[in-house]
């Protein structure tokens, strides 16, 4: 058995030799630079170092350094016609891939792309030579049988691939059944041959559509026994053991608001107000007092990395008997908690601020709806009554709280929702905005002064953290937003050299009154890059803080649970030896870059669950119509938002004249008629078109309004 730490040192000289030869060798000259005789275990090493496209294995049978090759290495992201692109590592240019070029990559795979012609990278055509790696050995898909042999109809319609099952392979799945299959053996580019391994139900049995999703990003749907063995050995109710080395907080005024059917209740709040000066309680459930670290329950919820939330249900991180039982802090019950109590002056500057483990009893659980009708309409529904002089001063001081977040370049996009209403079979019976009042805003502000509390004292302390980031947009993506908008006829003026913030909140403030404006913000927030995960603090663009990180939903986001833990670990347990550190600094970087994966394919699948119940609900309007605004507009035609959100597409197939596109206005500009039509102008549109299955909705035009 050869160790790591061989293995390690062989790579590293592997490396060296390729360095300093400048040239491709072979294995056998390789092996010879390396004084060893141990060709197994050298080709096992070179196909590591392939993989992670240090090496790169040549047609000719020999090695060098991919970065001395003319390669580029990024994943393919296909159409359903076959062609695709390749979105090349660190860099914003895609290369395209024709159809005769895709050689057997599927959608999603990691590839190795070489240019077919050399005028750089901008709008540049590629071939892909090799797969590294793909994206998945497993898909969702209907099967139908013919003479005793299924045939998989894939639900991706960007994998171009015929899967072939066996009578014996298919766990005697039928005609119509939607199912998972597993490849077990590619036959050619395009075919392959599966087994099923699970069958997710009929297709037209209800909620099927919306497992099939699930299973397409991998999400777990249930826990595993031993997961389900831990939690019954878990107490239900807190004891007067789990109260040790806790400040008892259970006769402050503490309660919680949230959504009306909120189940899961991570966070709570309580506010006193002396003099000019106010103390911002943020109670938040102790989830990792229960989660310990490395036991089945904290594998499984690493594993998932965060709660999905769908139309009809919400596939949860932790056990119900976790996420709306034991760890919820529901009312008149005791709830173990950590909390962060901030004491801040009349300007929303910190003065002082305290983290500790508690045990808190809420009062009551609130609703967004019926805190925003005392806030907003001064109507206290029954119930509240004693709780108005709270709400009123915690309404107080979240408008300071954002006055001062504004001040230092918070950025508040308030991009409309879309809230889908199912009936008990699943089919969607209404849309409509999703609303966002004073309640809304006010937990939100609470909640970003806890998490920039916590992460800034344990950024202070420098030790292992997880931190939440967002890096600041890049200037060019900014200047063609601000030449797109100088093209529509508006007049900015800013300076994106100085602070970037103050510059794309004055954007935001300019672009909000415009009769574009929904259409606007939304562009400039595709300006912004990703937020994620790291152990590497660069700050968070959007909320203009320094130090940030999440804390306050344990219970449905991996990351928070993490957090806890290294609070109970430094502050709580006082473990800080060079043991502990140097397990937090190797195992936090995987934990970032998986919670931020996870939480990807969680956004993704919700996306696609609100997709394709969109166009079913539109299958039962064609022929209607309906207002709505051009929200982009392309060579082949114009996408229009309706006002609940719902967005289709005008082909210009459909429109009654020859367009051309002005891609610098975003303008389609009729030939005969010189009708124009450009981002941001309202619409009447009629439905013609609808499908549930491939999740698009059609448009034409009725007239401007």
């Amino acid at each position: 058995m050869v160790l790591r730490i061989e293995v390690d040192k062989m790579r590293e000289d592997i490396l060296k030799i390729l360095e300093e030869a400048g040239k491709s060798l072979t294995v056998f000259e390789i092996e010879e630079n390396l004084g060893s005789d141990n060709l197994e275990e050298l080709l096992k090493v070179l196909k590591e170092l392939e993989v992670e496209t240090l090496v790169y294995h040549t047609n000719k049978d020999k090695y060098m350094l991919f970065k001395d090759s003319h390669l580029l290495k990024g994943v393919l992201h296909s159409n359903k016609k076959g062609f695709g692109f390749v979105d090349v590592d660190n860099s914003d240019v895609d290369i395209y891939i024709p159809k005769e070029n895709i050689n057997g990559a599927l959608h999603g795979d990691l590839v190795v792309v070489e240019l077919v012609n050399k005028k750089g990278l901008d709008r540049v055509e590629g071939r892909i030579v090799k797969v590294l790696k793909h994206e998945s050995n497993t898909y969702v898909g209907e099967i139908n049988f013919k003479n005793n042999v299924g045939y998989v109809t894939l639900d991706e319609d960007k994998v171009n691939l015929e899967i072939v099952v066996a009578k014996e392979n298919s766990l005697n799945a039928v005609d119509g059944h939607k199912v998972v299959v597993e490849i077990i053996k590619r036959i050619s580019n395009k075919k392959a041959e599966g087994k099923v391994i699970k069958i997710i139900g009929h297709k037209n049995d209800p909620g099927v559509d919306i497992l099939s999703i699930v299973y397409k990003y991998d999400i777990n749907t249930s826990f595993p026994e031993e997961v389900e063995e831990e939690v019954k050995s878990l107490p239900m109710e807190v004891r007067e053991e789990d109260l040790k080395g806790r400040r008892d907080l259970r006769d402050e005024v503490i309660f919680t608001i949230d959504g009306d059917d909120t189940k899961d209740i991570d966070d709570a709040i309580s506010i006193k107000k002396e003099g000019d000066t106010y103390t911002l309680g943020v109670h938040i459930a102790d989830v990792s007092y229960y989660v310990k670290e490395g036991s089945p329950l904290d594998k499984e919820a690493m594993d998932r990395g965060t709660s999905v939330y769908l139309v009809d249900r919400v596939i949860p991180m932790l056990p119900h008997e976790l996420s709306n039982g034991i760890c919820s802090l529901n009312p008149n019950v005791d709830r173990l908690a950590i909390s962060c109590v901030m004491k801040y002056d009349g300007e929303g500057k910190l003065l002082d601020y305290d983290i500790f483990p508690s045990v808190i009893r809420s009062r009551k659980q609130m609703t967004y709806k019926n805190v925003n009708s005392i806030l907003e309409k001064n109507i206290v529904p029954e119930g509240y009554e004693e709780f108005v002089d709270d709400l009123k001063t915690m309404s107080e001081f979240a408008t300071i709280l954002r006055k001062a977040k504004v001040k230092r370049g918070y950025l508040d996009f308030d991009v409309d929702e879309a809230k889908i209403l199912v009936d008990e079979t699943c089919v969607p019976y209404k849309i409509t905005k999703r609303e966002r009042g004073t309640g809304e805003n006010l937990i939100e502000d609470f909640m970003i002064a806890a998490n920039e509390c916590v992460a800034t004292h344990i950024y202070n302390m420098d030790l292992p953290f997880i931190y939440r980031i967002h890096e600041s947009p890049k200037e060019d993506k900014l200047r063609d937003f601000l030449s797109f908008v100088s093209n529509l006829g508006y007049k900015v003026t800013g300076d994106l050299k100085g602070n970037k913030s103050i510059a794309v909140q004055k954007l935001l403030k300019f672009v909000h009154d415009k009769k574009e404006g929904p259409i606007l913000t939304s562009l400039l927030l595709r300006c912004m890059q990703k937020a994620i995960y790291s152990p590497t603090n660069v700050g968070h663009f959007g909320l203009g803080s320094s130090c940030y990180t999440h804390f306050t939903s344990p219970i449905r986001r991996y990351p928070d649970t993490t957090v806890h833990r290294l609070l109970r670990t430094y502050l709580f347990n006082h473990d800080l030896s060079s043991h502990t550190i140097h397990h937090y600094e190797e195992k936090l970087i995987f934990v970032a870059d998986h919670s931020s994966a996870m939480e990807r394919a969680s956004v993704d699948c919700e996306r696609e669950v609100e997709d394709m119940k969109m166009a079913e609900y539109m299958e039962s309007h064609i022929g209607e119509e309906f207002e709505g605004m051009i929200s982009s507009v392309m060579s082949f035609g114009m996408f229009v938002e309706l006002d609940n959100l719902v967005e289709g597409l005008v082909p210009v197939r459909l429109m009654d004249d020859y367009f051309t596109f002005d891609e610098e206005r975003m303008t389609l500009v009729g030939e005969k008629s010189k009708i124009k039509y450009t981002i941001g102008e309202r619409v009447l549109v009629k439905v013609v078109a609808a499908s549930k299955e491939a999740k698009t909705i059609d448009f034409e035009i009725v007239k401007k309004l």
